[in-house]
């Protein structure tokens, strides 16, 4: 892509984002006016200052960090998997997470906690499918094949715990299982977005490695990369990156799949570029979608998840109805 487009694109991009920003914050779960709101950020009103910055501003941070770090793992999973269909949640870390939430909620955990539980579940999928990888030296197949058989595990345990708990344990899985910003915490907030920032400037610098495993494990080989490795380490990265996502914000579908594609069209398969850029792409998606959760039938506040899944699931059937080429090249 040539450096010109490329700086328009970026600041299209840069000012599509301040945008969103704008728009999450000044509507949400509230009729204020314009100059209300204002008063809040300026602090002028006590009320309206909590309004906005303890609970309007931290979740549109969050939202910000999630898109962005759902998307850059989405581009990095693709990349591994050699796979236009694959997402972060491919190789069960969503099934991990959610079991994790599950055994918090029956033992009665508070938000923090429950958001503890997701990411120690996560993190016993993602070791578990690395020890089956292993053994098959880290074979695409066996990523895929792992990652499946242990969402369907996961997915089934927490089924047998919803048969046999009562209602109310399972109401905070439910929403979180559905994606849910709500509940967004400013001391989890600050892991999580320190978290998911630094993964996202890992796989940025490994842009050119990732560009070359695309070619395929032998040419990669010719080229000096030893595939192998590369996708271990991307593996992992892509992994704690989604499992922070999942354990502050629960399972929101098709930001991984749908922005990497849609971006791609732009720029073109460089990932040192398409990953950045994707990043921003997620950041305003799911920044919008969840001032559209917030407001679209207010009072009753929908799930995000639900959002992205609508929306997602209509860029989607674009794709296909307009016969464009799904490809990680």
């Amino acid at each position: 892509m040539k450096r010109n487009k490329i700086g328009i694109v970026l600041l299209i991009l840069i000012l599509g984002l301040a945008s969103s920003i704008l728009v999450s914050v000044f509507f949400g779960g509230g009729k204020f006016s314009f100059s209300e709101i204002l008063s809040g950020i300026f602090l002028k009103s006590k009320i309206l200052e909590i309004i906005v910055w303890r609970i309007r501003v931290p979740r549109t941070i969050l939202s910000i960090f999630v898109g962005a770090g759902l998307a850059a793992s989405g581009c990095a999973f693709q990349a591994i998997l050699r796979n236009p269909l694959a997402e972060p949640y491919t190789l069960g870390v969503s099934g991990g997470a959610a079991l994790g939430v599950s055994i918090g909620a029956v033992l009665g955990l508070g938000a923090l906690s429950l958001s503890i539980s997701a990411f120690l579940g996560a993190l016993i999928c993602v070791f578990l499918v690395y020890v089956m990888a292993t053994k098959s030296l880290f074979s695409v197949n066996t990523l895929i094949l792992a990652g499946v058989v242990l969402s369907f595990v996961f997915s089934a345990l927490v089924l047998l715990i919803f048969a046999v708990c009562k209602t109310e344990k399972i109401h905070s899985t439910l929403l979180w299982l559905m994606g849910d910003l709500s509940s967004a915490n400013l001391n989890l907030i600050k892991i999580v977005c320190m978290s998911i920032g630094a993964g996202i400037i890992a796989l940025i610098f490994l842009g050119r490695e990732i560009d070359i495993l695309t070619l395929g494990e032998e040419k990669a080989h010719y080229l000096g990369v030893d595939s192998a490795n590369v996708i271990k380490v991307l593996f992992v990265i892509s992994s704690l990156i989604t499992g922070a996502c999942v354990a502050s914000s629960g399972i929101i579908g098709f930001v991984g799949l749908i922005i990497p594609h849609f971006v791609r069209h732009f720029t073109g398969p460089k990932h040192s570029v398409l990953i950045p850029t994707s990043c921003v792409c997620g950041a305003i998606f799911l920044c919008l979608a969840d001032t559209i959760a917030r407001i679209i039938i207010y009072p009753i506040e929908l799930p995000v998840g639900a959002i992205t899944g609508i929306l997602g699931g209509v860029v989607l059937l674009f794709f296909i109805i307009k016969g464009k080429e799904w490809t990680i090249f």
